[in-house]
């Protein structure tokens, strides 16, 4: 959860905040747009995901204001071309609208995803939900601060209590995964759980909110849509690590591609979570 704060002296947070702040109206603009029925322009890639005149709008506006206020850091876009990174120690790692099947769907759980990746890890990063007006940052040393746009509020992240129940993050598309079903039920076994559905990188922010305690992962992912949420929960005692318990990394393979991953708030949780994997496994 979140109590409020005095505004940071972070000239990194205090640059970016104008940025992502147009890039929100920019991104409530298109959804209202889409909402209301106006013309759309809706495209499919070659594994068949969707592609929207809202992810383009949004990446081409914080690429050239990336470049004009960080000229000397590359930027590595899931809607830009990436032919050169390998040559990159350091860059931005950019989402532009990260839950495109959610607001296909009419549902304002997407989010945009930014993170600055140093060698292979993400040290800062910011998570933004345009349809709640408010930015989750990581700075790069401190606890995660919160920025409600509509009040200019700045909040810190501080502790909760943790809930009587086991609160699972889960994506729209896990329902008609067996993996998904079949983890759930021995969880259930153990713990009395309850099941929050939601796209994209928004449940990283529930994450931070007190709202999930766990996010098991069986389906895959891009870095894109990984890192700026592994930076933040890392930062609250939490992680996002492989089924072998190893964090992420970022860069480092041919393909961008992740494979499953759990994400947790706490070491607690991460134990239930490789409990549970190991019973899952023994059943195979």
């Amino acid at each position: 959860m979140f109590k409020a704060t005095t505004a940071p002296q972070d000239a990194l947070i205090l640059q970016l905040v104008p940025i992502v702040t147009q890039a929100c109206e920019i991104l409530r603009a298109e959804y209202q747009a889409y909402c209301a029925g106006k013309n759309f322009d809706v495209e499919h890639k070659q594994d068949q995901s969707p592609v929207t005149q809202a992810d383009y709008r949004v990446n081409e506006f914080i690429t050239h204001a990336l470049k004009q206020t960080f000229p000397l850091i590359p930027l590595l876009s899931e809607e830009g071309d990436n032919s050169q990174r390998k040559q990159w120690q350091n860059f931005w790692l950019l989402d532009p609208l990260d839950g495109t099947k959610e607001f296909l769907h009419k549902r304002p759980e997407f989010t945009i995803n930014l993170s600055l990746v140093e060698g292979a890890n993400t040290t800062f990063a910011l998570l933004a939900i345009p349809g709640e007006q408010s930015i989750y940052f990581c700075p790069k040393q401190g606890v995660p601060l919160k920025f409600e746009i509509q009040t200019r509020q700045w909040l810190h992240y501080v502790d909760d209590l943790p809930s009587k129940t086991v609160q699972v993050g889960l994506s729209q598309s896990s329902q008609n995964k067996p993996r998904y079903a079949e983890y759930l039920d021995i969880l259930k076994q153990q713990v009395d759980i309850v099941e929050f559905r939601a796209g994209s990188a928004y449940k990283f922010c529930m994450m931070l909110e007190g709202k999930v305690d766990m996010y098991p992962r069986f389906h895959p992912t891009s870095e894109w849509d990984t890192s700026a949420g592994q930076c933040l929960i890392e930062r609250i005692g939490g992680g996002l690590v492989d089924f072998k318990g190893r964090p992420f990394v970022y860069n480092q393979r041919e393909s961008l591609l992740n494979g499953g991953f759990i994400a947790f708030r706490n070491v607690e949780m991460k134990k239930l979570a490789f409990q549970t994997l190991g019973l899952m496994a023994n059943i195979h």
